[in-house]
């Protein structure tokens, strides 16, 4: 009997464990609604002593088209989707075909949420929890408050955390004066942070940001929630 009192009290424990870490990102989305959050990547680097260059800038502060270039690049439909934008999914998993998808269908916000709450998870693993979490991120903040985190906390290289201080890193001005190629070339640079540089861009690196200068003149209008 105390055994079996005891494996109860234990599996009782996980338990409540499990339900606070899973409520946990929900309330923290929450609370990042106003306070400035700290992605899981960043906090591991404090965590190791690892240098940190991140300087969070409000969205005003950060040029429009540098905006619209990376809503160009990582998610064209993001002011017409609640978070997940299921058409590409199904687009992915139809192109994917008996192998699976060749290619990633994250939006903004699903990026943003394994940023601060799933990043170390692998895959097959984190992808379930991205979707609900993102659509409440969704849901909860405003457009401009995705995005304005997103770039707040994305990785533009080693260490480099943020488009003000990716701007500075790479271009020695604020994200306020990029022009139309800097802001694309920083775009393009987001897919592989560590191996791709905005600063000195491979000739494909430049064809591709010369794809984002076109694509973000030329779909301004969709980006209408964030101007």
């Amino acid at each position: 009997m105390p055994a079996r009192r005891s494996s109860r009290t234990l599996w009782r424990r996980l338990v409540m464990v499990a339900i606070g870490l899973a409520a946990l990102p929900v309330v923290l989305t929450l609370v990042y609604t106003v306070v400035p959050p700290i992605s899981l990547p960043m906090l591991g680097r404090y965590l190791t002593g690892q240098s940190v260059d991140r300087r969070w800038t409000p969205i005003e502060n950060i040029a429009p088209v540098a905006r619209f270039s990376v809503m160009a690049s990582e998610d064209g439909q993001f002011c017409r989707h609640w978070g997940v934008d299921f058409g590409a999914i199904a687009d992915v998993l139809e192109r994917g075909g008996e192998k699976g998808p060749s290619r990633g269908a994250s939006t903004i916000a699903m990026q943003t949420v394994k940023n601060l709450y799933l990043w170390p998870l692998p895959t097959f693993a984190r992808k379930p929890l991205e979707v609900p979490l993102a659509v409440w991120t969704d849901l909860v903040w405003s457009k401009k408050r995705v995005l304005e985190v997103y770039l707040n906390v994305a990785e533009w290289g080693d260490g480099i955390y943020g488009i003000e201080a990716a701007s500075q890193h790479y271009f020695k001005k604020p994200a306020s004066r990029l022009n139309a190629r800097e802001a694309a070339q920083l775009a393009v640079v987001l897919p592989n942070p560590i191996r791709r540089s905005a600063g000195s861009p491979t000739r494909r690196l430049r064809n591709l940001a010369g794809l984002i200068v076109n694509r973000a003149r030329n779909s301004s209008g969709y980006f209408d929630c964030v101007r």
